[in-house]
């Protein structure tokens, strides 16, 4: 069970998972040791899952942030696993997804060009023997940066 402590840490973490016990505690209004304790209990419990740093697409030159459609040929577990483990070596993919709907899967990919997402749809996705079609979605522009959950 969480108490309002425990959800305005969780909230500062999100915001800034570097900072240190000692400023988490200026602004939460505990000590130290305190914030220790609790960010503790709180990734033994399984409610923090790790840190990230939040690294710039543009700085690593890829410009080209897309989301890929995939739908299977066949929905059987094989077909499953050997895309899975496809996407889970491709990376230029972020993010996967099942999906209801007319897609099995969602994909967030970021490419350096255009031509590397072509290289990627056509040489990697379709060749698969699982996947029967593909449709790509590119962002013109994320009006919204990613952001963490909502804690209340």
């Amino acid at each position: 069970m969480l108490d309002s402590t425990d959800l305005k840490l969780l909230s500062a973490l999100q915001d800034n998972a570097t900072a240190t016990a000692q400023e988490l505690s200026e602004t939460l209004h505990l000590s130290a040791s305190q914030i220790g304790r609790r960010r503790q209990r709180l990734e033994e419990a399984g409610y923090i899952l790790g840190y990230h740093a939040h690294v710039s697409p543009k700085h690593l030159g890829l410009d080209v942030q897309a989301f890929v459609q995939v739908a299977m040929v066949g929905h059987t577990t094989d077909n499953a696993k050997q895309f899975e483990q496809l996407v889970d070596r491709t990376l230029e993919v972020v993010s996967l997804w099942t999906l209801t709907g007319d897609a099995d899967y969602m994909l967030r990919v970021y490419c350096k060009s255009l031509a590397a997402l072509n290289t990627l749809v056509h040489e990697v996705f379709l060749p698969h023997e699982a996947v029967a079609r593909v449709q790509t979605k590119i962002v013109m522009k994320q009006l919204k940066k990613d952001t963490g959950l909502p804690i209340d």
